[in-house]
Order: structure tokens, then sequence, then C-alpha cells
């Protein structure tokens, strides 16, 4: 049987890794609890590997009520000072006060555009970019859309969300579509847009 062929940094890594990779990475996702999640880990990488936090995912998944940002923009002094004694996930006061925060801003985007999704959207006028990675060095790490991006949601009131965070969030959640152009996902991804 034919080998796949991935991204490079896909390649050779744990099986966690190639999953995330196989399965999420790049796929247009609309649902606000989903973005949200990505929005949490994305901020808690900052400084870190991506690894380091898709390790955690599951505890991260329990540790902030399955990403519900109504619950997380609730969260208390003393419930943050839990999540500080978490050894399952980044014990870092900033990022977590960071993912209380979005939370609360997170919903009033739902506010005031029905949906997070409606929001995020907007940015790359409702459709992926794809963009022509051939080489490790053709990733970018920001954009003009993730500079946009990144300064509408600080004046919103997010935190941790620089252009380098944004970027990685909308490859992610696949309002980029940074998949090379010789990986078996690039063009399984480009087919299900509509």
């Amino acid at each position: 049987m034919k080998e796949l062929i991935r991204c490079p940094w896909a390649t050779g890594t744990s099986p966690q890794y190639t999953d995330y990779h196989d399965l999420e990475w790049g796929v247009p996702v609309y649902d606000d609890r989903l973005i949200f999640e990505f929005l949490v880990l994305e901020s808690a990488q900052a400084g870190l590997s991506w690894s380091t936090i898709l390790k955690r995912r599951k505890n991260y998944r329990i540790a902030f009520d399955d990403f519900d940002p109504v619950k997380v923009a609730r969260y208390d002094q003393v419930k943050k000072e839990q999540l500080l004694q978490d050894a399952g996930i980044i014990r870092n006061r900033l990022k977590i006060d960071s993912a209380v925060n979005n939370a609360q801003q997170f919903l009033k985007i739902q506010d005031e555009f029905g949906t997070f999704s409606h929001y995020i959207w907007r940015f790359v006028n409702g459709r992926p970019i794809v963009h022509e990675i051939r080489t490790s060095a053709d990733y970018l790490a920001t954009s003009p859309e993730s500079d946009k991006l990144s300064k509408d949601m600080k004046q919103r009131g997010f935190s941790f969300m620089g252009s380098t965070i944004v970027y990685a969030h909308m490859q992610a959640t696949g309002l980029v579509n940074d998949h090379t152009a010789n990986c078996f996902r690039r063009q399984q991804i480009i087919s299900t847009y509509k």
C-alpha cells in the first residue's frame, strides 16, 4: 500500500499529532464551541509547542467544562485557583485569566453577530484561504488577515491573541488551508468547500 504524503511537520511525529493533522488541521470549523476550544488551546500554547498542548487536550476539556464559553465566562477566583493546581493543564495564571476573559468577550461577539463563527469568517470573506505551500520555508507565521483579526480581537478585549496565535488558530480551524501541495489532506479538504 502506498504511504500517504503529509505536511512535513506531521511526518514522523506521534500518532496523536498525525491524527490531529489527518482529521482536524485545516478543516473549516463553524461550530462555536469548537472554535472556542481552539482559541483557549492556541492561547495556552503561547511560548510552547503544539504537541505539549495536544497531550493535555483531554485534561483541558475536563478542566474547562468541555469548553462551554458560558461556563468558562463565569469562573471566579476560587475556580481559577483550582485550575492553577491542575497538573493536567498549563498552570499559568495569565493564561487561565485570559481564557476566562476571552470567554466573556466571546459571548459578547455571539450577542453582536449571532455566532462567533459569523464574526470570524468575515475576515476571510467567508471562504478558506488556500496557500501554495511547497516546503517548510513557505509556511507563514502571520498574514494580513491574521493581523486584522488580531487587532480587532484585541480592541474587543481579548488577550493572548497576537497575530501569530491568531494565524495558528486560522490554520487549525480551516480559515486557512496550509497543507502542502503534495499533502493528501490538501485536496480532500478543498473538495469539501461549498
